[in-house]
């Protein structure tokens, strides 16, 4: 998989690709992640990216050409473009699925007070991370390409993310390790037991529990 990342601070993203699971997935060639600051497409003498919104209003918006240009630079026929947006399809667990199964993703980062709205025509997708509003998409698309690589094929073993949470509409059973005890506080005797088949029952059931009490409106989905 590819993944361009469309930002006006480029910056931000030089550690956070740099560790952990993601920098192996680089490493081992699971996926190939780019920035792009789309300034360097803007036509403008200045290299100006934004500009006052049509009908007044506060802040700037940010213009067409550039985001335009950088996408249809980047663009193939195997190419998915997401917009990271506070009014977006929320994201969820399922949309991560479906997205690792693309060849390429570009995620375009919204800033200042928003974009043009005929950007959206450029787009397959329009995504939110969640019900409030960031200074620009860069961290939600951090998210997005977080959530996407660990589920890339030889990434991590595909047992750990089938468990995740929000699989099958539940929260992820409790897990322990050792000491068996400490302070008081013991593990589960069922976990300890070598009987493989309740120890899946309980882990179901806790599950099931789990997401009664934190998350019920999971479970009438």
């Amino acid at each position: 998989m590819k993944i361009d990342i469309l930002t006006l601070f480029p910056e931000m993203f030089e550690t956070i690709f740099s560790h952990s699971i993601i920098k192996r997935a680089i490493t081992e060639k699971k996926v190939e992640i780019e920035i792009h600051n789309f300034r360097d497409y803007s036509k403008d003498p200045h290299h100006k990216v934004d500009d006052t919104p049509y009908g007044g209003g506060c802040g700037m918006v940010l213009t067409c050409q550039p985001i335009f240009d950088c996408v249809e630079s980047l663009k193939t026929k195997d190419s998915k473009v997401i917009l990271l947006t506070p009014d977006g399809l929320p994201y969820k667990q399922k949309v991560a699925y479906e997205l690792s199964k693309e060849k390429h993703l570009i995620l375009i980062c919204g800033h200042y007070e928003g974009f043009d709205d005929r950007i959206r025509t450029l787009c397959d997708y329009e995504i939110s991370i969640g019900d409030y509003v960031l200074t620009g998409g860069e961290l939600a698309s951090m998210v997005l390409t977080d959530s996407i690589v660990r589920l890339l094929p030889g990434v991590i073993e595909e047992e750990s993310h089938k468990n995740d949470s929000f699989n099958n509409n539940l929260l992820d059973y409790p897990t322990y390790t050792k000491p068996s005890v400490f302070r008081g506080m013991e593990v589960p005797s069922v976990l300890l037991s070598g009987d493989h088949k309740k120890i899946e029952e309980y882990r179901k059931e806790e599950s099931i529990k789990k997401t009664q009490k934190r998350r019920p409106d999971l479970l009438e989905k």
